[in-house]
């Protein structure tokens, strides 16, 4: 489980890179406009669809030899190559955005970099989705939310892991007087040595683990048939529960209210506290041990008592009320209220990672798991572009209405603070039993050929 949860870690790293590094040195130092730095980087969650595709490859069509291991190989070798490459592209829409101004050539600079973010995007989803599927393969229902609560207690040692080495990295562009060359000199090594690093930790993480530990091909009805599941007939039992649909809906509410701050936590820090690159790089520390506290003990004491329901319904309820610390602490900018709000926001969204992500895996069947955790990772990628997008873009409006920037950026804490309101409703609707006695009725249906079409 620590072993697997390595690749997690890796993910966690570089989700920093680009959320939290590259957003902020677009925003605040390269004064790039939030909106379009948001929505270049949004782009690599807007390719999401692609993820049904590679869970469903991943089911039906092995790679390198292994239904899992050679996808994630070769999409975290994309996706680490790729970051370094859109960092050289920001660093040319800098150039040209101090140069010219906004002209038509800054303007194509943004949409290479959004073309950057969605072949990232795509890597990530031909890694990140498989991956997930052999946690499925190697589980069952009973160890699931301890496997889920190291595993991803690791995301959120990699998130703390990368904003201590990022910080120490990046100490020398502290200064707010140093041009793009200087910052070039610092900012590039970082987006060489971490991912890497990264790599090596997705090697590490998952080398053996599918041939000792996978039990795909026991459980699979389909695994050794002429007929296996194509993307239709996946599509078809995938569809066929209405409980899909009302757990995708809640997983995309769910997901947009708990990351619109993503793209707006370092500019708050940098506008409203005066801290430093270094100084809120190290912020996603304090949300990542909130976080990495809240998934290890949600998996081993809350959801063994609660259920996975009723622990993510309390985390979305905790999650809204730590919404307010956060705002609070800006109007005396205490950067210890702001540390502290972070925390036990990280806490509550722990549970919430937690019981969500235990669900998520028990909504699958072993026919078809890689085309389930497909969905449901196009649901939470879909939520987070539009969380990275409607966070750029709430912040603009506020900016526009308000002349504090306290208030602005309270704005989008509010708007989130709703949407974890409303999944808690949409939650309250979603029946395990039901979903898995609709897709085991359509699996048997595909496999006597009535679903062919």
């Amino acid at each position: 489980m620590f072993r697997l949860g390595l690749f997690q870690m890796g993910l966690g790293i570089m989700s920093l890179l680009t959320l939290g590094v590259l957003n902020r040195i677009m925003i605040d130092e390269l004064k790039v406009l939030p909106f379009l730095a948001a929505a270049a980087i949004a782009m690599h969650q807007f390719v999401s669809p692609a993820r049904v595709l590679f869970g469903q490859m991943s089911d039906a069509k092995p790679l390198l030899g292994y239904h899992r291991t050679g996808y994630v190989w070769l999409g975290a070798a994309l996706f680490t190559t790729l970051s370094f490459i859109a960092l050289q592209i920001v660093w040319q829409l800098g150039i040209n955005l101090q140069g010219s101004g906004w002209s038509a050539i800054t303007y194509t600079w943004v949409i290479i970099l959004g073309l950057a973010f969605a072949l990232y995007g795509l890597a990530l989803s031909a890694s990140s989705t498989p991956f997930a599927a052999l946690l499925v393969d190697i589980s069952d229902e009973d160890n699931r939310p301890q496997l889920v609560g190291v595993v991803w207690s690791m995301l959120m040692v990699g998130i703390v892991v990368g904003a201590i080495i990022s910080s120490k990295l990046l100490k020398g562009a502290d200064s707010q007087t140093l041009d793009i060359a200087q910052l070039q000199t610092i900012i590039n090594p970082v987006f060489i040595i971490m991912p890497v690093l990264v790599f090596g930790l997705c090697l590490i993480a998952t080398s053996g683990v599918e041939k000792k530990y996978s039990r795909y091909s026991m459980r699979s009805t389909l695994v050794e048939r002429e007929d296996q599941i194509t993307l239709t007939r996946a599509l078809s039992v995938l569809t066929a529960s209405r409980q899909t649909g009302l757990f995708f809906s809640f997983l995309l509410v769910l997901t947009i209210s708990l990351f619109m701050q993503d793209t707006v936590m370092e500019p708050y820090g940098g506008e409203v506290f005066g801290m430093t690159i270094a100084q809120t790089t190290q912020l996603n520390a304090f949300f990542g041990m909130g976080t990495l506290l809240g998934i290890a003990s949600t998996g081993f004491l809350v959801l063994p008592r609660l259920g996975k329901p009723k622990t993510t319904k309390l985390g979305c309820i905790l999650a809204a009320v730590c919404i307010i610390l956060i705002i609070g602490a800006g109007f005396p900018a205490s950067t210890s209220l702001l540390k502290s709000g972070l925390l036990f926001f990280g806490l509550a969204s722990g549970m919430i990672t937690a019981g969500a992500t235990s669900l998520m895996l028990d909504l699958t069947i072993a026919e078809t798991a890689g085309t389930f955790i497909g969905a449901w990772g196009l649901s939470q990628a879909m939520a987070r572009g539009l969380a990275t997008l409607c966070g750029g873009l709430v912040l603009n409006l506020g900016k526009m209405i308000f002349e504090l920037p306290v208030m602005a950026y309270g704005t989008v804490f509010v708007v989130q603070a709703i949407g974890l309101i409303i999944a808690v409703g949409l939650l309250g609707r979603v029946d395990v039993k039901e979903f898995r006695e609709n897709a085991q009725a359509a699996i048997s249906a595909v496999m006597q050929g009535d679903l062919d079409g």
